[in-house]
């Protein structure tokens, strides 16, 4: 490649559009965290159970389940702001939502009013959601296909990005403001929030800035009915996988229902383990969020490259195994006590195990698909996925209650075991087709 081309191909990354995906990214990565790990640690800082926090771990099925209501995006005109256009009104209207909800959590202290701040975090949750399928569909709209791994980099730049600020951020400004284990303050949660809240207005200002996508709308379909619907986006898909794999979907299933049970379910009570034994925010933000969010990254790229040398099913099942095995880690934790060093090495190799199995899985997904329902089946497959361990997750806070937090890392790393003998299974059959 020229010195002229690899100009060009950096000059991408200036584009007006390769910009608008970074301040959405932005805005998509940004409300993620902040009702889940980081409503997590608030909660526990005031003193909430655990079990009412693994129940509030069940707002994450909004995420799973945003593929019933991504027809209404392309068909469904919203009132006043459809002006701008059918892409940019689903995201403002997204956007407003979050901002709202946001917001409106800051004005709640979970002590006095905590099924009202649950309730506003699911709807930040589902706004979220249908924020993140009005970007994805703008993104593909916007852009021929040779520009599309530019605008994907941007936005996961952007979502990073967003991720650490919600996470670790909110953590460093809730400590600055004066919250501790030790010392709630239900003002400092509230401000942190605020300020978080704030952070939506690039976002939104982007899509009032950026062009609507010049794409011609399809003619308005027939109607169907309900029963049709679901035969053509749901039934169908499966039918052509069930048809496709035979005997063996159904074992496929469970290990696309199984595979990230055992890391899901122990992440749910993470960062409340870490509030338990003794560590400050500050470290949490340190070491889980942003050292963490290196390793994942770092293993991400290690599997990539490992199963372009060895094949898909042997790193998955490294992943998998390495994954359930580093809850290990955590039990020895738990023991230990709060101990940053110790902290450092659980963190290192849980983060990496998961980077590595992230990408043996999205990998593995990919190549079940087929191409005349590819975008279905995988997001299918991603809210299968799902599921299970999410439900499971959601009873984590109980478990910790009966069992303690050595006995429960021990459980979850056993929770890995079925998903490795379902991998032996079609490697097996695998070597011998």
């Amino acid at each position: 490649m020229t010195q002229t081309t690899w100009r060009e191909a950096a000059r991408t990354y200036l584009s007006p559009s390769a910009l608008a995906l970074l301040a959405l990214g932005f805005a998509a990565g940004l409300p993620y965290m902040l009702v889940f790990s980081t409503l997590s640690v608030w909660l526990r800082e005031a003193g909430i159970a655990r079990e009412h926090i693994g129940f509030a771990s069940l707002i994450g099925l909004a995420y799973a389940f945003k593929w019933i209501w991504s027809p209404l995006l392309d068909h469904l005109r919203l009132p006043v702001l459809h002006r701008l256009g059918r892409r940019r009104s689903w995201l403002l209207f997204a956007q407003l939502l979050v901002s709202a909800g946001l917001a409106g959590m800051a004005l709640l202290d979970p002590q006095q009013a905590l099924l009202p701040l649950i309730g506003l975090a699911v709807l930040v949750a589902f706004a979220s959601a249908t924020q993140d399928i009005a970007i994805d569909a703008y993104r593909i709209e916007i852009a021929e296909d040779s520009l599309q791994a530019t605008l994907a980099a941007t936005y996961m730049t952007g979502y990073r990005v967003a991720a650490l600020v919600s996470g670790a951020g909110a953590l460093y400004l809730a400590e600055g403001f004066g919250s501790s284990v030790s010392s709630y303050s239900a003002s400092a949660w509230q401000s942190s929030y605020l300020v978080l809240a704030l952070l939506m207005i690039p976002g939104i200002a982007t899509t009032l800035w950026i062009k609507e996508p010049n794409i011609a709308l399809p003619p308005t379909p027939e109607k169907r009915s309900g029963a049709q619907w679901i035969q053509q986006t749901i039934i169908a898909p499966f039918s052509d996988f069930i048809q496709r794999y035979g005997k063996q979907a159904i074992l496929l299933l469970a290990l696309i229902a199984t595979y990230r049970m055992s890391d899901t379910v122990m992440g749910v009570m993470s960062n409340v383990f870490y509030i338990d034994i003794g560590y400050s925010k500050d470290t949490i933000a340190s070491v889980s969020k942003v050292f963490g969010l290196i390793m994942t990254l770092v293993g991400a790229a290690a599997g990539g490259l490992l199963i372009a040398r060895y094949g898909i099913l042997p790193i998955l099942f490294a992943g998998g195994l390495l994954s359930a095995l580093t809850n290990l880690l955590f039990a020895y934790l738990a023991h230990l006590g709060p101990d940053t060093l110790g902290l450092v090495v659980a963190i290192s190799a849980d983060n990496f195990s998961g980077g590595l199995a992230s990408a043996a899985f999205i990998a593995y997904l990919s190549s079940l698909t087929n191409v005349q329902f590819s975008a279905t089946q995988y997001a299918l497959f991603s809210s299968f996925m799902l599921l299970l361990p999410r439900l499971a997750g959601g009873y984590s806070g109980v478990m910790v209650e009966q069992l303690g937090y050595i006995d429960f890392f021990l459980l979850t790393t056993v929770l890995g075991i079925p998903t490795l003998l379902l991998i032996s299974w079609l490697w097996r059959q695998q070597k011998n087709a």
